[in-house]
């Protein structure tokens, strides 16, 4: 899996792309094919959004399915980290979707004699 990352009026801290990376790359346990994702980072100077002011969108491209989530915090990471629980909601609804629940179970099946 690609990761890009793209920062619009804004400084990234030197440990953000490392623990991003870890995040996103736990996302593959759900068995969902994800070829990249663009980690899109902006800060708002404008002292009024306060809480606000750091928003990150994330956006899958490639073979798998499109999603696309975004988050809003007082700190880069914290919108990460709303973004990635919107990502995972999504993930996890096609993983559900994709799971296959009409095969027997070792209860159901006739043994032949």
């Amino acid at each position: 899996m690609q990761i890009v990352f793209h920062s619009r009026n804004a400084d990234l801290a030197e440990d953000f792309r490392g623990i991003a990376k870890e995040k996103l790359e736990s996302l593959l346990r759900f068995g969902v094919k994800l070829d990249e994702f663009k980690v899109e980072i902006k800060h708002e100077a404008n002292p009024h959004h306060g809480k606000s002011s750091h928003s990150v969108v994330l956006t899958t491209h490639g073979s798998g399915p499109f999603m696309r989530a975004d988050g809003e915090g007082f700190n880069d990471l914290a919108a990460f980290d709303k973004a990635v629980a919107a990502v995972e909601l999504q993930i996890r609804k096609i993983h559900e979707r994709d799971k296959d629940y009409a095969r027997e179970t070792l209860r159901e099946r006739v043994v032949n004699e």
